[in-house]
């Protein structure tokens, strides 16, 4: 299984942002996919989920901020973050269970202005 992220950066905040993890290794279009971040200091938090079927699942806080999508023609996974807060500052990791927890290197966000 590989997992590899991009897309973050240093936005204002109110601005917006689109990460992408490309997936390998197993069948993508047959596994739930998720968001999850690490903010300094603190935990992983899990942010979203897509399912096989297109169903989605976020964290309160990210409901109607944050929008997961994917493409099973690309073997990718997106999160398009809007109104983005400070407190959304910290290192998003996709991830999927194939006979365990795999998770990207992860992507550093920063809202600052």
């Amino acid at each position: 299984v590989q997992l590899v992220e991009s897309g973050g950066g240093l936005v204002q905040p109110g601005g917006s942002l689109r990460l992408s993890c490309v997936a390998s290794g197993f069948t993508f279009n047959r596994s739930a996919m998720r968001w999850a971040r690490q903010a300094p200091g603190k935990g992983l938090e899990w942010v979203s989920t897509i399912y096989r079927d297109g169903t989605t699942n976020y964290a309160d806080s990210m409901k109607g901020r944050f929008t997961i999508s994917r493409s099973n023609a690309k073997n990718t996974v997106y999160l398009q973050m809007n109104s983005l807060k400070p407190e959304d500052t910290a290192v998003y990791y996709c991830g999927v269970t194939i006979r365990g927890d795999s998770w990207g290197q992860g992507t550093q966000v920063t809202v600052s202005s």
